[in-house]
């Protein structure tokens, strides 16, 4: 693929030009509970009418404490990442709230609720995939970090809450609990789109390498972390980690993140990115608002595989990672 120069919109934007179109795929809610069930090499499975390449979109977007105002942009910046020809658009980790844990309680809803229903109304409105970053979801007296996932009817595909809460105690740097408020999800997430299995991280989700390798067992050749890193964790591990998911599984990896507030509590890295399965940079942004775009080419993907067959080599008779029964 060749680097698009060019920069539009809002922002800064880094991406590869040549989208295709597709029909409509079979749509289910994809909830993927823990079992033991041994896992075969996994294939590159395409759905539906399928697509060798298409456009994803990553919405890196100024957060403010309005929650309507984020909401209102964010539907503005996907509908301009559709008329660019994405067919798969992120949005960033708690993207309608600051993030924070005195901020979750006030701006959590449940879902559907008054966001989701924006997010589900405009995927339909420009018939694509749009992966909702996260919002703070209030369910059953309990708090989530919750991601939802619409198809091009507006269909809610996956709802995915972040399993490993982000508890850190980096001395004289950074701490952190997201425990003191939120509670953590206990199932796996993906969904099936006419190009490629897709499946869910939130941020802190993507230092956990089992993850991402049962998700590469279960088919998926795209990996998604809306994400929020901070000015610590950031520039030693966020682009390293993604490399390395993408490298470690040969699938795509992206991330997206809230564009830098330096006047804000907590201040996000920014540089939402892609990644393909030979861990090379495909498009990255900087740290202000910005669409970063990148084609995810699938024969790659495949071509990768064949030519570095771990998945067939590795010592299942040693070694495994498996989900685990509820």
């Amino acid at each position: 693929m060749n680097a698009d120069p060019s920069t539009r919109g809002r922002g800064r934007e880094a991406g590869w030009g040549g989208a295709s179109d597709a029909g409509p795929a079979h749509h289910s809610v994809t909830e993927v509970r823990p079992d033991s069930r041994p896992q075969p090499a996994p294939q590159v499975v395409l759905v539906g009418r399928a697509m060798a390449t298409f456009r994803m979109a990553l919405i890196q977007l100024q957060i403010s404490s309005v929650k309507s105002d984020n909401v209102t942009r964010a539907c503005s910046f996907i509908r301009e990442a559709a008329t660019q020809g994405a067919k798969i658009v992120s949005l960033p980790e708690c993207f309608n709230s600051p993030y924070g844990t005195k901020y979750f309680p006030e701006y959590a809803e449940k879902i559907p609720g008054e966001s989701t229903q924006k997010l589900s109304e405009v995927a339909k409105e420009c018939s694509i995939y749009l992966i909702g970053g996260s919002i703070p979801e209030e369910d059953a007296g309990k708090l989530y970090n919750t991601c939802a996932v619409f198809g091009p009817d507006g269909t809610l595909l996956a709802k995915y809450r972040k399993i490993h809460l982000f508890d850190i105690d980096v001395p004289g740097k950074i701490t952190f609990q997201e425990s003191e408020t939120l509670s953590a999800g206990d199932s796996f997430s993906t969904f099936d789109t006419p190009y490629c299995r897709v499946g869910l991280g939130i941020c802190y989700d993507m230092r956990f390498a089992e993850l991402a390798q049962i998700y590469a067992q279960r088919g998926c050749q795209l990996l998604v972390y809306p994400g929020a890193f901070n000015l610590t964790t950031g520039p030693a591990h966020w682009e390293l980690l993604q490399r390395s998911r993408a490298v470690d599984n040969q699938v795509y990896v992206a991330t997206a993140s809230p564009a830098r507030d330096d006047k804000a509590s907590y201040v996000a890295w920014g540089h939402s990115t892609v990644v393909n399965p030979w861990g090379e940079v495909l498009a990255k942004a900087g740290t202000e608002e910005a669409i970063v775009y990148s084609d995810v080419d699938l024969k790659k993907l495949a071509e990768i595989r064949q030519q570095i067959p771990v998945f067939r080599q590795k010592r299942s008779d040693l070694y495994a990672v498996e989900m685990k029964k509820p």
